[in-house]
């Protein structure tokens, strides 16, 4: 105890004091060192056993109390007794039909002891279990992992990170993560034989908090693995990164990662000159003997406040020598970066909390992300990664003919790369370029014959364009593969109501809803035929509960629609009122207003609402008559005779306007 406290061996804890303020921290106090060097000169004499406290008990349930929600890994996996580490993935899908907010996760890995440390992905679009449809219970090989992060810009914020000595991990107030329905969590363990075979399951429990975040934080990376090849017997090998940042952000956390010859890690930031003075060092962390088994996620006791234009540095020493115990050649060989912990490797994960400046509309963790990727490509301008998720970033903010061209360059580094041909595809198809977004998808499939996404997608391409025997064809193959995907049969229904076959329609969504009782989709679809077919209260009951999942302006309208018939106007007012909110700048939920007004017989608010469309759409003639009908209704013949000559004047052959000019 003397030895290892003396040479702060134990107890576990890196960082060095003074460079960054840490919670949780486990460095013994000098004092309290040298009180345990004074006791063992001392002969390590008993004190007073009446004054020792009781020993602890440790129980074997969850340190937090009971779970809300208790996931399980659907098999296990044997682990040899020898030979190099592995990676492995289990796919865990979530039970849940409504969004959750987590507060708090704990992790039991099943055999700690060959789990060197796990990382916790959110698939939001369970993308990896749909490449795997047939063996994603036994689990997947590989440590890097792409998954999509679906249809908006949501970046990974959350150190969700697991090692032998790891408590649960609790989340700020007013930050917990979310999972949607359809999410799955994949844990990525990295596993390392321990001389004899051992088998490995997992746990995961969450803890629901009650309301959504109020603050979003964003993960960082400085890396410069592209510069990590280490001769041997090189005991000074320097890497280098830095980022400027484009907004103020609150730095919460850390996590600096190397493997075994990684020495001596220093990370800091210089803030940005004032008046002409040298801007101030801030220290963020610095290590001065690394060690890969005692790596850790340090939170910040207080967040740490970066101005923009501040410069965040990492410097990572690498010592590739006989002369460094923890090197695992020996004699010493030459060392390049990778994913095996006989590799190397270079990362400071920084967890910020960006502040939005004063009148911005833009995400501020977009821009973050938009520069972080372009300092990636100043270090590597092929960089796949920092290509694919620029283009994400403008496909966010609708720069759609900007993303396919990074998409395309991306593509260049992998031309057979699935899931970018997926997405150059919506890129192309959201710029009005349907048909090399249909070219796209279908190379997406020839290219893996399990890109089940690109496959949904180009159905959904085929629907909208009326290739109604080709989405279905695409749907059909989806549901041969997986035959409980919600979100397949609720689009082959959609084809099937399409093409006038409401009752095999009712059935694929029924089927939807049976999987995915809040598919938005079904709910939404199987409303417009149950209104059609005058089922209105079944129909009204389906369209709140799509409501439910998204603010969305059809169903809004649909719902209005629903209440007019039903002579409930003052619904319908609403329901209109909220589709107008949606579609500020359409002129038919104006139209729609106009009619429910008249019906109602206020005809003042009935005129504003068909002006308000014809602002916006004025070369519609039908949209002049209607307005003239309005005013003859309201007692204005002059302003309807101008109403009628305007509707003929864009259209002359207008019976409408000419027989109520006629008879005006």
């Amino acid at each position: 105890m003397e030895n290892v406290t003396q040479s702060r061996y134990m107890p576990p804890w890196l960082p060095e004091p003074g460079y960054g303020s840490f919670a949780d921290s486990r460095r013994l106090p000098d004092e309290d060192v040298a009180l345990i060097k004074q006791w063992v000169d001392a002969g390590m004499p008993q004190g007073d056993i009446a004054d020792a406290p009781k020993p602890p008990v440790f129980s074997s349930e969850w340190q937090l109390g009971p779970p809300d929600l208790i996931l399980h890994t659907d098999s296990s996996m044997q682990v040899p007794a020898s030979g190099t580490d592995l990676f492995w993935n289990f796919i865990l899908r979530v039970p849940i039909i409504e969004t959750k907010y987590i507060r708090a996760m704990e992790i039991k890995p099943g055999s700690p002891q060959v789990v060197h440390h796990a990382n916790v992905l959110i698939d939001r679009t369970a993308a990896l279990r749909r490449a795997h449809p047939v063996d994603w219970k036994q689990g997947v090989p590989g440590m890097e992992l792409t998954v999509p992060s679906g249809d908006s810009f949501d970046p990974d914020s959350h150190f969700l990170f697991w090692k032998p000595d790891s408590v649960a991990l609790i989340e700020p107030d007013g930050m917990p993560w979310r999972l949607d329905p359809g999410n799955d969590l994949i844990l990525n363990l990295h596993l390392k034989p321990t001389g004899k075979v051992e088998t490995v399951s997992a746990t995961i429990a969450l803890y629901f908090a009650d309301k959504p975040a109020t603050a979003h934080p964003m993960l960082l990376q400085l890396e410069h693995d592209d510069a990590l090849d280490i001769p041997a017997n090189e005991p000074n090998f320097v890497v280098e990164d830095q980022l400027k940042l484009p907004v103020d952000v609150d730095l919460l956390g850390v996590y600096p990662h190397a493997h075994y010859l990684g020495k001596e890690m220093e990370a800091y930031a210089i803030l940005p000159s004032v008046e002409g003075k040298v801007g101030e060092k801030k220290w963020i962390i610095l290590i001065r003997d690394w060690d890969i088994d005692r790596q850790s996620v340090y939170r910040l006791v207080a967040p740490l406040f970066l101005p923009k234009g501040s410069v965040i540095h990492m410097r990572y020493r690498y010592d590739n020598s006989s002369a460094n115990l923890r090197n695992p050649n020996n004699p010493p060989i030459r060392v390049r970066a990778g994913n095996r912990s006989v590799d190397e490797m270079g990362h400071l994960w920084l967890q910020v909390l960006p502040r939005p400046a004063k009148d911005a509309t833009e995400d501020p963790r977009a821009l973050l992300e938009k520069t972080w990727m372009e300092n990636r490509l100043r270090k590597t301008p092929r960089d796949y990664t920092a290509l694919y998720n620029l283009a994400s970033v403008e496909m966010s903010e609708g720069d759609f003919k900007s993303a396919a061209g990074l998409y395309r360059e991306a593509l260049q580094t992998d031309p057979n790369d699935a899931l970018t041909h997926t997405a150059l595809a919506a890129a192309l198809d959201a710029s009005g370029e349907w048909q090399q977004a249909q070219a796209e998808y279908r190379m997406a499939i020839a290219a893996d014959s399990q890109a089940f996404n690109a496959r949904f997608d180009l159905g959904q391409l085929e629907t909208r364009h009326g290739d109604y025997s080709a989405a279905e064809a695409q749907f059909q193959q989806l549901l041969v593969a997986n035959p409980n995907d919600a979100g397949a049969h609720a689009a082959l229904g959609a084809v099937f109501a399409e093409t006038g076959r409401d009752q095999q329609a009712k059935q694929q969504f029924e089927v939807a809803l049976s999987l995915e009782p809040r598919n938005f989709d079904a709910l939404y679809n199987l409303a417009s035929i149950e209104a059609s077919e005058q089922n209105l209260p079944r129909a009204v009951d389906l369209v709140r509960k799509a409501l439910e999942q998204r603010d969305d302006a059809d169903a809004h309208q649909l719902l209005a629609a629903i209440h007019a018939q039903s002579g409930k106007m003052a619904d319908a007012l609403s329901e209109f009122k909220a589709f107008q909110r949606l579609r500020p700048n359409d002129a038919a939920p104006h139209l729609a207003l106009a009619k429910v007004y008249e019906a109602m017989g206020e005809m003042p608010n009935a005129i504003r609402e068909q002006q308000a469309a014809l602002a916006i759409d004025p070369a519609n003639p039908g949209g002049w008559n209607d307005l003239g009908v309005l005013h003859i209704h309201a007692g204005d013949k002059v302003a309807a005779r101008k109403d009628f000559e305007q509707a003929l004047k864009l259209d002359p052959s207008n019976e409408a306007a000419q027989a109520n000019l006629s008879r005006l």
